[in-house]
């Protein structure tokens, strides 16, 4: 016996259904021009920060940022200062927590490869001082800070985005 495949007749009622249904097509997509967009050709801020901002400083920047340091202050200070070409200030909130944030700068600053060359700190003056040759980080507690105002001293520094910093 041979199978005799059946086919299946639909009904007239599906069809009339099937035809009085609308055709949805999703809309055109507008075309979109292969030039780039001006958002495109610049480079993000960070990135143009970073490639001038040598490594330590970043590292310090960061070192201090993890350790919860209170208003990170970044001073490019360039042709100003024979001292230094970076200033960093950053208020700690007690005696411990500046002896915290001293030991993690000299810590990124040797994993970066440049040794502090000089600290100073003396017991309970609420200030502590680290040279790193071509970046002077200053911590302090927020009431000495508030009476050295060491941002005021060096107002014509460039002052560099801390966020920026933190996202190279």
């Amino acid at each position: 016996m041979s199978a005799l495949k059946k086919k299946k007749v639909s009904s007239p009622a599906k069809k009339s259904r099937a035809a009085a249904k609308p055709i949805r097509r999703a809309p055109a997509k507008p075309k979109v021009s292969k030039a780039k967009t001006r958002s495109e050709n610049l480079k993000p801020v960070a990135a143009k920060i970073a490639s001038k901002v040598p490594a330590h400083v970043l590292a310090v920047v960061k070192a201090l940022d993890d350790k919860k340091a209170e208003s990170i202050r970044v001073l490019e200070l360039g042709q100003l200062s024979s001292i230094a070409d970076y200033m960093i200030i950053a208020t700690g909130n007690s005696d411990p927590h500046l002896r915290a944030l001293r030991i993690e700068v000299e810590r990124a600053l040797d994993d970066a490869g440049s040794p502090a060359r000089g600290i100073e700190s003396q017991k309970e003056s609420g200030w502590t001082v680290v040279d790193g040759f071509d970046v002077v980080v200053h911590v302090f507690r927020p009431d000495v800070r508030e009476n050295y105002s060491m941002e005021s001293l060096w107002k014509d520094g460039l002052d560099l985005s801390v966020k920026d910093l933190l996202k190279a």
